[in-house]
């Protein structure tokens, strides 16, 4: 019942293209049209934490990785939901672009996972109500861009984006705690505590 109405929806919303679309849409499922997005975020933060951001690199990193890792291993590899472009039951009803397609498998998506993994951790750092609202619709819109191409129906779309966002909430937690304890206290990333412990 629940993946019917999956494909209904997915058909609704693949259904609606256009030429201008297409190439639009193709654009915004690229990683790398979303470059200089990355850099912005990086400089916001850079602002924000300085010296925390020896620390925040890595785990924005390792965050990503989690997401991307996961959601190949742990979901599509172990669940093996056909995609759209894939099923044989929707061929000829599904829309794509150049017939790129993918691999086999479409649960959970991974560029929604990815994209939710980066805009709750960017947003849980920046902390910034018109960067919340432009990151989780940058990250909608991505996601959509799977739906719009035929590769992901959309209960790939919403178990990819919970788990970038769990990952995400887990490492901001796990940032505020060695923020405190390692950051914080640490000579290292504060010297002027080292010059004043030295002075005393």
């Amino acid at each position: 019942m629940i993946e019917k109405l999956d494909q209904d929806l997915f058909l609704l919303l693949n259904a609606i293209h256009s030429p201008w679309w297409d190439k639009f849409m193709v654009l915004v499922s690229a990683k790398l049209t979303w470059v200089p997005l990355y850099v912005f975020i990086l400089v916001l933060l850079a602002i924000k934490y300085k010296r925390s951001l020896l620390l925040i690199i890595p785990l924005v990193i390792l965050a990503i990785t989690a997401s991307d890792q996961l959601s190949v291993h742990a979901f599509k590899e172990v669940f093996h939901r056909l995609r759209p472009c894939h099923e044989p039951l929707l061929a000829g009803l599904v829309h794509t672009v150049d017939d790129k397609c993918g691999g086999m498998y479409g649960f959970v998506s991974s560029h929604a996972a990815n994209s939710f993994a980066v805009a709750v951790l960017s947003l849980g750092l920046v902390k910034k109500k018109w960067f919340t609202v432009l990151i989780l619709f940058w990250a909608a819109l991505v996601s959509y861009s799977r739906v719009y191409l035929g590769v992901h129906y959309p209960g790939d779309i919403l178990g990819g984006a919970i788990l970038g966002a769990l990952l995400a909430y887990g490492f901001l937690a796990l940032f505020m705690l060695l923020d405190e304890k390692i950051v914080y206290n640490s000579n290292f990333f504060r010297p002027e505590r080292k010059k004043n412990a030295d002075n005393q």
